[in-house]
């Protein structure tokens, strides 16, 4: 019952001498205790036989990379893997002092010890066996009419072609407003079912295989055939359904419609049925997300028999489900989107994918004692004045923009002026207290907590946005900026080495968290967020002069992105990841330019292991983004996700900023070299 192309849509996040130096030489004192290095980075990790200028991911990388395997249950490797395994272990060591005393852990503690148990026990899992599927495939067998599906696909735990959530309001964000969109594909994104070649041929035969597999296991008859009419509807879902390119304009994806211009735009749904069901019915104005997709997908549900969207319900509750039904539903499922989709040789084991199912579920709860026992304090204060610094330079940039007019200027210095930023975690935890965990009951207990966190949204509407909600645990090692809220978030995992050093020297901070900080503050002015106002409202508040001026620069970085092919055959799709690369170029440069303001304070930083500060600073952005990954996932990213590879998140970037080009002496004929009047320059 979340409306994913929305909520993610509007949720950008960042997951991070002039001489060659030589790495060696003596240095004066340098910050101790840092977790790398001597002063907060790993020198080891560099590759000195390459140029800089050629090639400065693996400079900075290089031999890290050289020496590092991904594990055979990890799709990747890097710091965030490294912080999200330390994560991990501890959100594991509390549900194990959960399981001893629930008393003494907090809140929460016996129902996320519940959850934990009954996703662990498997051999009561296997006794089970597909018992738990048929009081939900009793439901879908009693839907015989457009009428009755129409009902499932607005209750929790069903997937559906179209889906209703909420969101805080794009004309008035201090309000609730309901949007409606297209559903979830079960391969995944709808690029796995239309590209062209023997790799997605592959790709289409095994998750055909997949489909009946599943349906076998469910005890469902006929699943040959009906594995055929799933994926043909899949299929041709697919081939009406909006890319992520284009869901990214917010101008086609943010229409709203009264019941009369929904029931115009795609008559085939009952959409009065569709709203009162999800527990909108009072909600007069609906934001109609991928409005073509929604006129298509109705089309589709009404010429598709009911038997087999049947079907394709059943598939996807028990593929969905995979995890909490006996081992051989698991092992297909990890067979196909592990193996074949993203190359993972090995499952995780079960009690690493039992934390992701508790933070999944009870998140909070088990955040709140995370930053308990985790958190230090003193790295808020720290995070503040590094905030607090980058907002300093990103006033002048904006100020100094000789491209930007006086009037949109002022209005952009509003905006920064408007930031909201939270660090470390909530001010106040959801409380799950009405959240029914069943020890013994893990598909039930999956089921309730999306009723749960349903109900909990409703009895949100009528109500003032709520500005204290995160949307992202403590425990996850990563950062966001909301749009519609202007705030930019922080949680406490991501506050760590490599990112976060209290201390560690002042260019690898200002690399690494304050190039993040950056680009989360860059989202506020990317193609996307430059869209919406200081208060959060969706509305232009620029010159058409100034847009003109804005969108040169932005196409010109979007095309530089385009012509990068990290896989043979497979771009980097300039249009969908180009917010984010407005946020990293904007966030190096702004970085960078208050790390400058910080040595006019405390004085010019000396030379570090053969390192100047300036150099120091761009080899901490670099090992920022020390990531591989295998084929698979990297392939899947290409496809969907609105993020470059971590090798463009670098190369990409620095060869557009002048100061690299001063720092490491890089001249022409290297091969990152752009001539100045190619480089783009935006905040």
């Amino acid at each position: 019952m979340a409306i994913t192309s929305i909520s993610r849509l509007l949720l950008s996040v960042a997951t991070l001498t002039l001489s060659v130096p030589a790495f060696a030489q003596a240095a004066p004192p340098a910050p101790a205790g840092t977790r790398y290095g001597s002063f907060g980075i790993d020198l080891t990790a560099a590759d000195m036989s390459v140029k800089p200028g050629d090639d400065f991911w693996t400079y900075a990388n290089g031999s890290w990379n050289k020496r590092t395997e991904i594990a055979a249950d990890r799709t990747s490797a890097g710091g965030s893997v490294i912080l999200a395994d330390q994560a991990e272990q501890q959100v594991r060591t509390i549900l194990d002092d959960a399981a001893r005393d629930p008393a003494a852990v907090g809140p929460g503690a016996k129902q996320f010890g519940d959850l934990y148990a009954s996703f662990m026990d498997e051999a009561a899992i296997e006794r089970a066996g597909a018992a738990p599927l048929k009081p939900y495939f009793a439901k879908i067998d009693a839907a015989t009419d457009k009428q009755k599906l129409q009902v499932l696909f607005s209750t929790v735990g069903y997937a559906a072609p179209v889906e209703v959530g909420q969101l805080p309001d794009p004309a008035d964000p201090k309000r609730y407003a309901v949007a409606a969109g297209q559903g979830s594909l079960g391969m995944g994104g709808r690029d796995y079912y239309l590209e062209q070649g023997p790799k997605y041929d592959t790709f289409r035969t095994a998750y055909r295989a997949y489909v009946e597999k599943i349906l076998t296991l469910s005890g469902i008859a006929d699943a040959s055939a009906k594995a055929d009419r799933i994926v043909a509807l899949e299929t041709a879902m697919a081939k009406v359904q909006w890319s992520p390119v284009q869901s990214r304009d917010l101008k086609a994806m943010l229409k709203p419609m009264d019941a009369a211009g929904r029931k115009a735009l795609a008559p085939d749904f009952d959409w009065p049925l569709l709203m009162s069901t999800a527990g909108y019915g009072d909600f007069p104005i609906v934001y109609m997300t991928n409005s073509t997709a929604l006129t298509e997908l109705g089309k589709l549900f009404a010429g598709t028999p009911v038997s087999t969207w049947q079907d394709w319900m059943k598939f996807r509750l028990a593929s969905s489900s995979a995890n909490v039904l006996p081992k051989a539903f698991d092992q297909a499922s990890f067979e196909f989107f592990g193996k074949t989709l993203a190359d993972q040789p090995q499952q995780r084991a079960r009690w690493k994918r039992g934390i992701a199912m508790v933070n999944g579920t009870m998140g909070e709860a088990v955040g709140e004692v995370y930053v308990k026992r985790h958190y230090p304090p003193e790295s808020e204060a720290k995070m503040g004045e590094l905030i607090a610094n980058l907002r300093a330079a990103y006033k002048e940039r904006i100020g100094a923009n000789g491209w930007m007019d006086p009037a949109t200027k002022t209005q952009a210095l509003a905006k920064l002026a408007a930031f909201d930023p939270r660090i470390g975690h909530p001010v106040k935890y959801i409380d799950y207290a009405s959240l029914k965990v069943v020890r013994g009951d893990p598909l039930g207990n999956a089921i309730r907590s999306g009723e749960f966190q349903h109900q909990l949204e409703l009895s949100r509407l009528g109500k003032p946005v709520d500005r204290t909600l995160w949307g992202m645990t403590p425990q996850t090692v990563n950062a966001y900026y909301d749009p519609l809220n202007n705030q930019i978030t922080f949680p406490a995992a991501i506050l760590q080495p490599p990112y976060f050093d209290p201390m560690a020297d002042a260019a690898v901070n200002y690399g690494a968290i304050g190039a993040i900080i950056g680009h989360e503050m860059g989202h506020g002015f990317d193609d996307q967020g430059s869209q919406f106002s200081a208060s959060g409202k969706f509305e232009n508040w620029w010159t058409p002069e100034a847009r003109a001026a804005f969108t040169q620069r932005t196409a010109a970085l979007s095309k530089q992105y385009d012509a990068y092919e990290p896989i043979p055959g497979v771009h980097v799709k300039g249009a969908l990841t180009l917010g984010e690369n407005i946020g990293d170029l904007g966030g190096v440069e702004t970085a960078y330019a208050a790390y400058q303001k910080y040595q006019a304070v405390h004085g010019k930083a000396p030379v570090i292991d053969g390192l100047t500060g300036d150099q120091r600073f761009f080899l901490s952005y670099a090992q920022a983004w020390q990531a591989k990954l295998r084929e698979g996932a990297a392939r899947a990213r290409l496809l969907t996700d609105p993020h470059s590879p971590p090798f463009y998140r670098v190369n990409g970037i620095v060869r557009n900023v002048d100061a690299w080009y001063t720092a490491f002496n890089v001249k022409p004929g290297a091969a990152l070299y752009l001539p100045p009047a190619q480089r783009v320059h935006i905040w």
